[in-house]
């Protein structure tokens, strides 16, 4: 946007700064340009309507005299026909510029904010079998869960389970009572691939949110921190760019614990082993956590059997929850597609009030 003059930036006499928020750019912009792919279909279809005609005259020629039968159906209205032609593919070009959504100029909005959205990552691989922390690491991860449930008040929580691959347990909702029946289910059996892939549990709690509220949007990620596959850190600057915030919960120690197996009565009956038959020892990677959560404005807590870090996220998701209800002025294109879709209908109607035929009267 050009710089403005001074007499722009202060009117004499009445000592008015400009708003601030006043934009003259009138660039035309897209909301969804992925429609302007399909306009390949005007194109395509002037040529269907050239190949049809050379085919039509094709037929003439193979039936006798093409001159002769020209004339003899001289009755057809052949301009008025090009024309339809012409009216129906710019309906066609209107129509599919109507459906990218054409947006020209600004103007200035109130939104009203919509509190907060979390999605919560709890990880479900083996090492979170792991008692370093009571009862185990996992069903630490799911008291502190459900712990916050009946912290959220009017907020909405959605799950995703992940080890190897993740998947949605269940969707946004403040109906916590169903939710923790999922939560209750949520164990390293649900998903059959093992290893932990963490960036791959934070790009399917990005596909969690609901993107058409303006509220403010939350991962909580509760693991141990041991990724196998992918790149959380570059997963967690995406959500960044989204205006996401990610918190990480980490349950375990550095020093590591070994992973206990079960039978099917759930008794312990021996520990994860390597190929070299040592024990398998599991450990916290705090280092990895903590470089997610900052890299979104987050913040890392290690999981305690007081609680404390579901205390200190209270009080983070309190202050963000004030914050998000307050009202605030945003800038917006302003949509243009009716004027597309009215042109559109004005040349459909046009071209079928052309007559077919020549003298042909319209009812």
């Amino acid at each position: 946007m050009a710089a403005r003059s001074g007499a722009d930036s202060l009117r004499a006499g009445d000592g008015v700064a400009p708003d601030p928020l006043a934009d003259d750019t009138v660039t035309m912009t897209f909301g969804r340009p992925q429609f302007l792919y399909a306009l390949i279909l005007v194109p395509l279809a002037f040529l269907f309507w050239l190949w049809a005609e050379r085919r039509r005259r094709a037929t003439l020629a193979r039936l006798g005299n093409p001159a002769l039968l020209e004339a003899l159906s001289d009755a057809v209205n052949r301009r008025g026909r090009r024309w339809q032609t012409a009216l129906w593919l710019a309906a066609l070009t209107l129509l599919l510029l109507a459906l990218a959504r054409p947006q020209w100029g600004t103007e200035v909005q109130m939104v009203e904010q919509q509190g907060i959205e979390i999605m919560v990552a709890l990880d479900v691989s083996q090492s979170m079998l792991a008692e370093d922390i009571k009862p185990n690491r996992l069903q630490r991860a799911k008291l502190e869960i459900a712990d916050l449930m009946e912290r959220l008040g009017g907020n909405e929580m959605g799950l995703v389970l992940f080890s190897g691959a993740s998947f949605i347990q269940f969707p946004l909702t403040s109906d916590f009572a169903t939710a923790r029946t999922f939560l209750d289910s949520a164990g390293p059996g649900v998903i059959s691939r093992p290893g932990t892939a963490i960036a791959d549990a934070i790009e399917t709690a990005l596909h969690g949110f609901d993107w058409q509220r303006s509220s403010q949007k939350v991962i909580l990620l509760m693991t141990d921190g041991e990724d196998h596959e992918g790149d959380p850190l570059e997963a967690a600057r995406k959500a960044a760019e989204q205006g996401v915030i990610l918190y990480a919960i980490g349950f375990g120690s550095p020093q590591g614990e070994p992973i206990p197996q079960y039978n099917r009565r759930g008794e312990i009956v021996g520990y994860k082993k390597d190929r070299q038959g040592n024990t398998v020892l599991s450990k916290l990677d705090e280092v990895t956590l903590q470089k997610i959560a900052l890299a979104t404005g987050g913040q890392y807590y290690r999981a305690s059997a007081s609680g404390r870090e579901l205390d200190a996220l209270s009080a983070e998701l309190d202050a963000m929850q004030k914050a998000s209800l307050e009202s605030r002025f945003e800038r917006r294109h302003i949509e243009r597609f009716q004027g597309f879709v009215l042109a559109a209908l004005v040349a459909l109607v046009a071209g079928e009030l052309i007559p077919d035929r020549k003298g042909k009267q319209q009812p």
